[in-house]
Order: C-alpha cells, then structure tokens, then sequence
C-alpha cells in the first residue's frame, strides 16, 4: 500500500508511524470537529501522517438499547465536513454490503470491523470501492489467517489494504496483544495497532463493554517497538460521557503527549 495514494494524508516523508484517530462514534458536528481540530494541530506539530476516525453507526452493541448512530446520512456528511474543514482524509467502519458504495462517497478508507473480516461480500465491496480497505483482524483469528483476507481484496485489483490488529480474546472479559504477530502481518500488508480497542474487556455482566485506558501508553509504545506501521487510537474530549466505547477511549487532553512520546520512541527504533 501507498500511503501516498490517500487523498489530502500529510507528513508522508517524516518517517513516521501514521495514525488513525477520533472517537468512536459520531455523536454530532460539534464533537467531531472539536476533536478533529485537536488532532490535526498535534499530528501537524509531530509531523504525523494523520487520518480521522469516527463510525457512521454502530451495528454491532451488545444490548438493544445501546447507541447506533445519529442517521446515516448525518453522520456520513459529518465526516465529509471534517475533511473538507481541515483537508484530512477520513475512515469509517461499514458492517452491510450495501454500506460500501454509501461510504465510499464520502470517506477515503472503509474498515471492516474484526467481528467481520471473515465476511466475503463485504470484504470484496468495500475493495471494489477502489477505496483503501484496512481489515481488523479478528479478535479470533491468528496474524496468519490474516493473509487470506488481504488476498480477498488484492485479488479485486485494489492494492491499497492494511491490516489492523485489535488484540486477541482471552477469556470471556479481556483482550490480549501477541506482539509476535506484528512483523507476521507486516509481511502481508502495512500494519496497524488498535491500541484502544485491544484494551477493551468486552462481555461484562452490564451488557456495557469495560476497558483499561491506565494501559494504552504501556501498549502503544510496545507497538512502536516492535515496529508497527500505525497506531489506532480512538479519543474523546469526556470519555465518561462518550456515547459509545468510553470506557476505553483515551482522554483528549493526553493525545499529544502519548504521540510526543511514540514519536521520540520511533525515532530511536528506526537507527537499530
């Protein structure tokens, strides 16, 4: 994959690790561009190849009542607003075939969330989109398996894929990083560490997802380290009151120096 090929992505030459970031779900112009603007000053600053993350919808909750969304329309301009407002590309996650071609109208990257990387109508519309595909490998798959989804898209013609890993289930109610799998996905397509998500404990008795953001420094830098091509974080200015995944977001007002620390970190990797 060419990063280059993203539209409006900066910072391409710095050298550094690229980042998706923004919160989890789109929950209204104002957050979303209150947090875009926060993000690109500081990957702006870092000179740090920037992309804006936020769900269209939110299909897969654990309980009925949960968040999903503030409309699909809505909230897919909303990407496009952020975009255009701070000339960013953008990625959502799409979860039906038909969500494709809908979000290759207004977004630059379609993610495939892990519950459904194995799913190959899905996988194949979002790569004959020619939009870039990153795959979030299944929180029950190995690194290897990944190899077959990447393939699904590769042999669609679109060669602009990476992979994202999200930790791997352990138990019921925790999620655990293998950090041998990185240099083995890294071997299929660039890959990317979803610090967040992989410290989720999902399951809980609430029906509520739990989390640990006291560790996404601790897994980030380990990321780094082991020479990730990414970093995934999602973000939200008051996590506490995030309509979706809060329990594992990181806290806005901490991004720039996680990032200031990863960069530094980065820069010391790359002499070895």
């Amino acid at each position: 994959m060419n990063l280059d090929l993203i539209p409006k992505i900066k910072h391409t030459q710095s050298n550094n690790f690229f980042l998706l970031a923004g919160p989890c779900a789109i929950e209204g112009e104002e957050m979303a561009l209150r947090i875009a603007e926060q993000v690109v000053k500081i990957t702006d600053k870092l000179e740090i190849p920037y992309i804006f993350k936020g769900s269209f919808k939110k299909a897969n909750r654990s309980r009925i009542d949960s968040f999903t969304g503030i409309g699909n329309e809505k909230a897919l301009k909303i990407l496009r607003k952020v975009s255009e407002t701070f000339d960013v590309p953008t990625v959502t996650d799409i979860h039906e075939v038909s969500d494709a071609a809908m979000a290759a109208e207004y977004v630059d990257v379609l993610q495939i969330p892990a519950f459904l990387v194995r799913q190959t109508d899905l996988v194949v519309a979002a790569a004959n989109t020619g939009k870039v595909v990153n795959l979030k490998k299944g929180q029950f798959m190995s690194p290897e398996s990944m190899n077959h989804a990447v393939t699904k898209v590769t042999d669609c013609g679109n060669s602009q894929v990476m992979v994202t890993d999200r930790g791997t289930m352990f138990g019921y109610q925790d999620m655990i990083v293998d950090f041998r799998g990185i240099p083995t996905m890294r071997e299929f397509a660039p890959t990317i560490l979803d610090v967040t998500h992989s410290l989720q404990q999902p399951n809980q008795s609430s029906g509520v997802t739990g989390g640990r953001p006291d560790m996404i420094s601790t897994i980030a830098k380990a990321g780094i380290a082991v020479g990730v091509d990414g970093i995934f974080i999602e973000t939200h200015f008051d996590p506490a009151n995030a309509k979706s995944d809060g329990a594992n977001m990181l806290d806005l007002q901490y991004l720039e120096k996680l990032l200031s620390n990863l960069t530094a970190l980065r820069k010391t990797i790359i002499k070895f």
